[in-house]
């Protein structure tokens, strides 16, 4: 299998990934949106950072360039 192809079924599973965490989190915010200002679950409240997706998105994208460089670099030089 070429890098390529590779690459690509990766970023299709992480694009399905986030279409469904996306859906869960909407069909939950749903249930939520009779109340004006809910609580802040505990668990978010004591990791704010770690459970916020587009945080979480940032780092595995910075993380998977981090891999691409060290892969052409491995494979150049």
């Amino acid at each position: 299998m070429s890098m390529m192809m590779i690459l690509s079924v990766l970023v299709f599973l992480v694009s399905v990934v986030g279409l469904i965490y996306t859906y869960v989190v909407m069909k939950n915010q749903k249930y939520l949106q009779s109340e004006m200002d809910t609580k802040l679950n505990e668990r978010v409240q004591s990791h704010p950072y770690i459970r916020n997706p587009i945080f979480i998105a940032y780092v595995f994208g910075f993380l998977a360039f981090l891999a691409i460089v060290a892969y052409v670099a491995a494979l150049y030089y």
